[in-house]
């Protein structure tokens, strides 16, 4: 195993660690997926929701849905994220949208698809309720 996938999985077991993360390893939207999400709880995003929407939609295989409680912190996760994927996998969002408003910034990279939210829409959009059905990791309380 090399040290970039000791590394991945390692990240995995933040997420909920019940789950046998080695059948994803070789996934590079998964991988970019625990990427990103490193690099929001690097930024303090809390709650922090991997869906795996693949099976059951054509918009992309993942979502990571990412709370942040403040305009400026709601940037400052989208532009880490958007940093961190780009030096480790060296792609660019395919488009974005919500950084002048910052109460939901949605970065689209293809098969992952990034919202970074504000509490408050992220309860009435409530995406976890939407897509209850699709296998998901959430960033454990612990880690």
């Amino acid at each position: 195993m090399t040290a970039e996938s000791t590394k991945i999985l390692e990240l995995a077991q933040k997420f909920t660690p019940h789950i046998d993360h080695t059948a994803f390893q070789e996934d590079d939207s998964y991988r970019m997926a625990l990427s990103a999400a490193a690099a929001a709880d690097d930024r303090k995003g809390e709650d922090i929701l991997i869906l795996a929407v693949g099976e059951v939609s054509v918009l992309a295989s993942y979502f990571l849905i990412i709370t942040g409680y403040s305009r400026a912190q709601v940037r400052a996760i989208a532009e880490s994220i958007k940093a961190d994927l780009q030096d480790q996998y060296g792609v660019q969002p395919i488009r974005s949208s919500g950084q002048s408003e910052a109460t939901w910034i949605v970065q689209d990279y293809g098969d992952l698809i990034i919202h970074v939210m504000q509490p408050t829409e992220r309860e009435f959009y409530d995406l976890e309720a939407f897509w209850g059905h699709v296998p998901r990791f959430a960033l454990s309380k612990s880690a």
